[in-house]
């Protein structure tokens, strides 16, 4: 659904905010080896997020990637805005130029439906939210063990 970008960008952040509950800021190596993505494609992606403003780092011994906590929880919608722009969801389903309201593709009333719902879910959902699910998730399996 999304490019590799978008993918490991939301993962990596996901990750990253679960290590920093933990007042742990994980590094490149970590965090690439923990999502199974390439090191030097995720540090790019990484670099791009801090430049952005969504997360910070830190080098050093101590050093790594974190989320400020004064800032507001982000949402999915502003990752994957900034990695693939905002007409992601306003495009034909089936790649036309033109397809609209009055010059509509065979699928555009029912991608439309679909459009709507990620629109919704994207907008709502915060990394922060679904690393805490994820915490919990973890924690739930190994609660059981």
């Amino acid at each position: 659904m999304f490019k590799k970008e978008t993918e490991y960008a939301l993962r990596s952040l996901i990750y990253i905010q679960i290590q920093n509950f933990s007042s742990k800021r994980p590094g490149i190596k970590e965090i690439s080896t923990e999502i199974n993505t390439p090191q030097a494609f995720t540090a790019k992606i990484l670099q791009k997020l801090v430049k952005s403003g969504f997360i910070e780092s830190i080098k050093g011994k101590n050093g790594g990637f974190f989320f400020d906590p004064n800032n507001d929880e982000t949402t999915l919608k502003d990752i994957i805005y900034s990695i693939e722009g905002s007409d992601i969801y306003s495009r034909c389903g089936l790649g036309l130029s033109t397809c609209d309201e009055t010059c509509s593709c065979p699928i555009h009333e029912s991608f439309s439906e679909i459009r709507k719902a990620t629109e919704k879910l994207i907008s709502e959902e915060t990394i922060q939210n679904l690393a805490k699910k994820k915490s919990l998730s973890v924690e739930i399996v190994l609660n059981r063990l």
